[in-house]
């Protein structure tokens, strides 16, 4: 299949790319864990995998085998395969791979997988493991391409939103199965109970919408990142591709671009 794209992940970012790539006419495929730890769940072509379909600004995505991948391309959406090796990149031989896993290291991608692939954040080197690196970090260069070196350096602090960095990052006070009390959308205030990990309560450091929470059911660490908090209360938010997908989405798309121009030359 012509230009066919492998998105290794489907969070949010990588539904942000997902959806820039697909509407610019690009056959999309994209790979996941049997159990993703999602955040921004309402805007994630992740949740496919508890619910079997999710649809994102119109774009439809489908919980699907790797043997009816390519069949779902042709009805024009977007698989979403469990396949936390993306070993359908060796079945396929896809045109494109973007690792948008967003794990802050290179779990495996390499520059010879396909003719083009790109990295999102920090893990990457443009012209060692990836042809293409796009910065993640938020900020002056977030969507910037890279040819040559690496994106920003993870910093650990959360990007701020709404004035808040940290305070807006909701984290499991133990190890055990995740519970909400609460949904995304919700408005939430400071020490408010808006979940459960076993019976230890996850309480909200400050007031706001509710813009993420993980899928119930979950076994998660202690300090795990299980939900987001977003001061700005506007609540249509939590149902749109962010701002910072977006710039990425726009970055990946910039960076095929001028790989497949490249080498057309």
């Amino acid at each position: 299949m012509k230009r066919l794209i492998v998105i290794k992940g489907a969070g949010d970012i990588a539904t942000g790319i997902a959806c820039r790539l697909f509407r610019s006419g690009f056959p999309i495929i994209m790979t996941e864990l049997a159990q993703p730890t999602v955040i921004r769940r309402t805007v994630a072509f992740a949740q496919a995998i508890f619910s079997g379909q999710v649809i994102v600004e119109n774009v439809v995505a489908v919980n699907t085998s790797m043997e009816n991948s390519l069949e779902v391309v042709k009805q024009g959406q977007i698989p979403v395969v469990v396949d936390p090796q993306s070993s359908i990149t060796n079945v396929l031989k896809p045109w494109g791979i973007v690792d948008a896993i967003l794990a802050k290291k290179n779990l495996g991608t390499q520059i010879t997988d396909a003719p083009a692939v790109v990295g999102i954040g920090p893990g990457f080197t443009a012209g060692l493991d990836v042809h293409a690196v796009v910065e993640s970090m938020r900020g002056h260069d977030l969507g910037r391409v890279i040819i040559e070196g690496e994106a920003l350096p993870d910093t650990g602090i959360p990007g701020e939103i709404g004035g808040y960095t940290r305070e807006r990052i909701l984290r499991a006070p133990c190890q055990g199965v995740f519970k909400g009390i609460s949904r995304i959308g919700d408005y939430v205030v400071a020490g408010e109970i808006v979940a459960h990990v076993n019976k230890e309560p996850v309480i909200a450091e400050i007031s706001g919408i509710l813009r993420g929470l993980i899928q119930d059911g979950l076994t998660v660490k202690a300090g795990m990142k299980i939900g987001d908090i977003d001061a700005r209360c506007v609540q249509q938010h939590c149902f749109s591709i962010s701002d910072k997908a977006r710039a990425i989405g726009g970055g990946v798309l910039e960076a095929l671009m001028q790989l497949e121009l490249e080498k057309k030359m």
